[in-house]
């Protein structure tokens, strides 16, 4: 992958997430009847202005893009013609300020219901979660779990694919207790793991943390036969099509699907000459596998699924979809419980039971922007749903500057019966954007460690 195909799945995906953003701000402020005077993507100066509508609006993209704003007509700026006094945000409402503010934040969430129950409606094809023992089986082993076992349930939470086991042990690791896995085994008998999440961090380094509780997707011995393909993708440009066996790479001979997956991580960039059988005829064709970045490493891919159901073996995929209304439910509940664990996450990093090597900054952000974008649109959907989930989260917190410290001034307003003085906001927007400056810092600072270890 070149630098554009970073670049540009990060810039698309920004780009909608400050939209959406400050259409929530400008929507209820217009509904609220404030004059909106600029409505601004990125900071500084503008690169690209127009006006438009009844109050000649500025739509503006400015020169820094990390970030966009609103700016609404108030006398504490400039001076504001009598005739138009009532239309200045700081003449309304303190509840009519705290909906304009809070329309922001919450406007993130909304689009990640939104996408979260088109992806859910539409179904997409999920890896089962479907275990078998990690190189670090301990903790795995301890509750008797065993090679084949089908994740139905985590303490009656209902499991249906890879993803949705990681995300619930995540939370549940959180809490340092016991979850109790309801499994289905490869001789077709249910059965109940206990699976002790005490004294198991987080945040350690030593690996991933499914891993580290010894799990790992469980993978049977599957011919190489090829799947699914995806458009534009390395094989498909080569001309290798659905059903097609892999015999050999390069003269190795390719027993099994796995073989097939590790010569072509190996073999990013380089041409390697496939040996295929398709409808009992042999023949051959090269395959230049894409360069892609996985957690740092250089590998390659082709662009290919394995045949699933595979032959003799059982599915290792299946189709997740919900019905309408059932999504909307699963879409907000995901929300909220990420919204949630975000709070936790950052909560425990200021009481040091969860390490600042968490905080993620731009450079990981588009990291994850190609990578998610070369899997296909549904990771990536789920990708731009997440980074809003998180902006939203990262705005409701109470810091000068940013909407939640906003919202904490007219809380407070509203207790005490009126406003904070002009003076106590100041100072606190001073400490608010030096705590903004540094946690950016800290981010970036973070971006730069991983790419230089790894």
């Amino acid at each position: 992958m070149n630098l554009l195909d970073y670049l540009l799945p990060f810039a698309l995906a920004l780009g909608v997430l400050i939209l959406v953003h400050e259409l929530g701000h400008y929507l209820v402020a217009r509904w609220c009847g404030v004059k909106v005077l600029r409505f601004s993507i990125g900071f500084g100066k503008p690169l690209i202005v127009r006006r438009a509508g009844r109050d000649g609006t500025e739509w503006a993209l400015a020169a820094f893009p990390l970030g966009g704003y609103v700016k609404m007509l108030d006398e504490r700026e400039a001076a504001v013609a009598p005739e138009e006094l009532h239309r200045t945000f700081n003449r309304q409402s303190v509840y009519r300020r705290f909906a304009i503010v809070a329309a922001g934040p919450l406007a993130n969430f909304l689009l990640a219901i939104v996408l979260y129950w088109g992806l859910f409606v539409a179904g997409t094809d999920e890896l089962r979660a479907r275990v078998a023992l990690s190189e670090t089986p301990q903790v795995a082993e301890a509750a008797g779990v065993r090679d084949g076992d089908l994740v139905l349930a985590v303490d009656e939470q209902s499991v249906r694919s890879w993803q949705d086991l990681r995300w619930i042990l995540l939370q549940h690791t959180l809490d340092q207790r016991e979850v109790v896995l309801r499994v289905r085994t490869l001789e077709d008998v249910e059965a109940f793991r206990r699976l002790d999440l005490a004294g198991v961090r987080i945040d350690d380094d030593s690996g991933d943390l499914i891993a580290r509780l010894g799990l790992k997707p469980w993978r049977p011995q599957i011919p190489a036969v090829i799947g699914r393909l995806v458009e534009g993708g390395a094989a498909a440009r080569a001309g290798l099509q659905s059903g097609d066996e892999v015999t050999a790479i390069d003269g190795v001979a390719i027993t099994s699907w796995s073989d097939l997956v590790q010569i072509v991580r190996d073999g990013a960039g380089r041409e390697l000459r496939f040996d295929l059988r398709r409808d009992a005829a042999a023949f051959s064709l090269v395959v230049t596998p894409d360069e892609a970045n996985e957690g740092g490493a250089r590998v390659g891919r082709i662009g290919v699924g394995v045949a699933d159901p595979a032959p003799g073996g059982l599915s290792m995929f299946a189709e997740v979809r919900y019905g309408p209304l059932e999504a909307m439910a699963k879409a907000v509940r995901q929300t909220w419980d990420t919204s949630v664990l975000s709070l936790r996450m950052i909560g425990r990093m200021f009481t040091g039971e969860v390490s600042w090597k968490n905080l993620s900054g731009p450079v990981t952000i588009a990291d994850y922007a190609g990578q998610t974008a070369q899997l296909g649109l549904s990771h990536y959907l789920k990708f731009v749903a997440l980074i809003s989930i998180s902006l939203g989260v990262l705005n409701l917190l109470p810091i000068p500057v940013l909407d939640g410290g906003h919202l904490m001034y007219y809380t407070v307003e509203i207790i005490k019966g009126g406003p904070i003085p002009e003076r106590v906001m100041e100072i606190g927007q001073q400490i608010g954007l030096a705590l903004l400056v540094m946690l950016m810092a800290f981010a970036f600072f973070n971006d730069i460690n991983r790419l230089i270890s790894g």
